[in-house]
């Protein structure tokens, strides 16, 4: 054990400076990230960290095993290794792997940082901390709120659930049993708006049950217990107007475990009614539905967040040489895996989208700058200018490639020069040659590694179309700013791609990244397409290139998580206290097998029948045999379905179009910012 705890020693005294400097990097390069506490842990724990979820403590059950023998046989026998795990936490807390490389180690340290910067800068991550009073103060002596106390929160959590399962009343299969239930619905939140606890007593409890009945049993003062076993659901039903249909909540609800939370009630099978929940199951309910809004903007923003680490990880790894001579190769074959690998890759797509925003934000700014040339317009702009001038004028002049050659020759008044850190490497405080980045400032950073001169992307200015340029133009008035080209390319503010990805990142998750930024011209760059199941040829065929039928397919794996859209739509169905849940069809189908599954789960936490409303593409088998001959797709019938468990079975009924016509979408649902940021 001694052993073990020297050799993570070791290992953390080697990383004391790149810690240090690539949080310096990281700040240098205009990131504002949480501070991160790095933490040295050997395979077994890493694994019990990713099966936790990034956390060292959780509640007790059985998922975490599931989770950590998924983890250890995938590194066993697929060969997966994993190199870090960070959490969104103030201050974040960063685990390395004992056995990773040197290499490895700085290239997750540059990513841990990035990622850090990213939970305390998106605004998603920050709903979740909306209303806390924690503050902090930073280097500057700011005041600053605090982001969340994860880590805490999750440990009360897994203690107060421990401890429901120690208590001799309570049977420890049930609890996990009702956490179960929970879990099935965990996504089923409202993950647009900040996460507010439940009220403890229903609001709406006058609306649900009739108000002239509730009234007159309020006036008896009797506990609930007493309302519930004497005027049972059944009796208050009898007590209505026949033309009395009370429905609730007015408009669907979103937020599936908070209405359960509020309305919800068990079911006593010895009695074949509802009854009251427990307290530890209302405090249980509540507690899972809180990691839940915890976690959403994690899953919300899986593209963006993994894209933005990679893209800045790359560039301090490689663009700062913060991997040594002789670790570059390692990090570089590591790094192509890490991309290369299958399947929907978040940190291929993320970094791509994110060169992408750089990219076409710089060629903006210098299209702006030469449509301010006098004589110059958008009509004869491939006529008017010299595209290799062009090129070669925005190339970074060679004392910034090679800060350590001209040292002598910096000039401190220059904007990209730091003046501090040129004085401190003319007098030897630190290895220029390691560090050249601490001799130059953000600006002097940004034209560095200015993206438009990278040899990859050498021709994305000239590629411009007569469209974006008649666009860009029709709303600049000072239009004959410059005398010539050498003068407006002077002018070119090399900060702008850097900046236009810093917006982005605090307002975007990955549906409206997807959506703004996954252009025609990105598909054709990347080669992306999709590829759709046909009945005609009973395989998987590409079916297009377009940009907006590849944005839909894409949009649709994100959208809710990837999850089917499902809300509440009535409290009360049928006017029998029944809960009736409606699928936001968007033409991707239910599968109807885990739909029944999910239902029985829900009825444990409703305690009254639950039903659930959708639409399912049915096949005429005739006309599938005709498609397959004449090598065509048939046209499915869309049919409204009915799912309902009472408890003891399952039932599947068809519906009128009519119930099920307002579940259509005429176009997928992509809107996901709150009323307030569409102002």
């Amino acid at each position: 054990m001694n052993n073990d705890r020297f050799a993570k020693q070791r290992v953390a005294d080697d990383l004391d400076e790149p810690v240090e400097e690539a949080g310096n990097l990281a700040r240098k390069l205009g990131l504002k990230p949480y501070p991160v506490n790095y933490w040295i842990v050997d395979y077994d724990e890493m694994n019990e960290l990713i099966a936790y979820g990034g956390f060292q403590q959780r509640y007790p059950h059985w998922r975490w095993g599931m989770q950590y023998d998924r983890q250890q046989k995938q590194g066993q026998f697929l060969g997966g290794k994993a190199f870090e795990i960070v959490n969104n936490d103030d201050p974040a807390h960063a685990f390395l792997q004992e056995s990773n490389t040197l290499a490895d180690q700085k290239a997750v340290i540059t990513h841990v940082e990035a990622h850090a910067d990213f939970f305390a800068n998106n605004e998603w991550f920050r709903m979740f901390t909306d209303g806390s009073s924690r503050t902090t103060t930073d280097e500057s002596g700011t005041n600053r709120r605090r982001g969340p106390d994860a880590a805490g929160m999750l440990a009360r959590h897994g203690d107060t659930i421990q401890e429901y399962m120690q208590d001799p009343d309570i049977e420890r299969a049930e609890v996990e049993r009702f956490i179960d239930h929970v879990l099935c619905l965990e996504d089923n939140i409202d993950q647009h708006v900040p996460y507010s606890p439940v009220e403890t007593v229903p609001e709406e409890f006058e609306d649900i049950e009739g108000a002239d009945v509730t009234e007159q049993l309020d006036d008896l003062d009797l506990s609930e217990e007493v309302k519930r076993q004497v005027f049972d659901d059944e009796w208050l039903d009898a007590q209505r107007d026949d033309d009395e249909n009370v429905t609730f909540p007015a408009e669907p609800e979103k937020d599936v475990l908070g209405f359960l939370r509020k309305h919800g009630m068990q079911y006593d099978a010895d009695a074949k009614r509802a009854t009251e929940m427990e307290d530890w199951q209302t405090e249980l309910l509540e507690l899972l539905r809180r990691e839940a809004y915890y976690f959403a903007p994690q899953k919300m923003t899986k593209i963006m967040n993994e894209g933005w680490a990679s893209y800045w990880e790359s560039l301090m790894m490689t663009g700062e040489q913060f991997a040594g001579d002789d670790e570059f190769i390692l990090y570089s074959d590591h790094m192509s895996k890490v991309l290369g690998s299958g399947g929907l890759n978040p940190y291929s797509l993320g970094l791509e989208i994110w060169e992408y925003v750089e990219n076409t934000e710089n060629r903006r700014e210098v299209i702006e700058r030469l449509l301010r040339v006098e004589g110059i317009t958008w009509r004869n702009f491939d006529e008017s200018v010299d595209y290799e001038m062009v090129q070669s004028r925005l190339e970074p002049p060679e004392w910034l490639t090679d800060v350590p050659g001209h040292l002598d020759d910096l000039d401190p008044e220059d904007p990209r020069v730091d003046s501090e850190g040129l004085a401190a490497a003319r007098g030897g405080e630190f290895d220029v040659e390691q560090y050249p980045w601490k001799v130059l400032t953000y600006e002097g950073l940004a034209h560095r590694h200015y993206s438009l001169v990278k040899p990859q992307y050498r021709g994305f200015v000239s590629r411009i179309g007569q469209e974006e340029l008649e666009r860009t133009a029709r709303y600049m008035f000072d239009d004959s700013r410059y005398d010539s080209v050498e003068e407006a390319l002077a002018d070119v503010d090399y900060t702008r791609g850097w900046e236009r990805m810093r917006e982005i990142r605090e307002s975007h998750n990955d549906v409206t990244f997807l959506d703004e930024f996954l252009t025609q011209e990105f598909v054709d760059d990347n080669d992306y397409f999709t590829y759709e199941y046909t009945h005609a040829s009973g395989d998987y065929r590409v079916t297009s290139t377009d940009h907006e039928d590849v944005k839909k397919k894409l949009m649709l794996q994100f959208t809710n998580f990837g999850k089917p859209t499902v809300v509440v739509e009535d409290g009360n169905y049928q006017n029998r206290n029944e809960l009736l849940l409606a699928h936001q069809y968007n033409g991707v189908m239910l599968d109807i097998g885990q739909a029944k599954e999910v239902l029985k789960r829900t009825f444990e936490l409703w305690g009254r029948p639950v039903n659930l409303l959708t639409i399912v593409k049915e096949f005429d088998d005739h006309d599938v045999e005709v498609a397959k001959r004449r090598d065509r797709e048939p046209e499915p019938e869309e049919v409204g379905k009915r799912i309902r468990y009472d408890g003891d079975e399952v039932t599947v009924t068809d519906v009128d179009w009519s119930e099920v016509e307002h579940l259509t979408a005429t176009d997928i649902d992509y809107n996901t910012k709150p009323d307030e940021w569409l102002a």
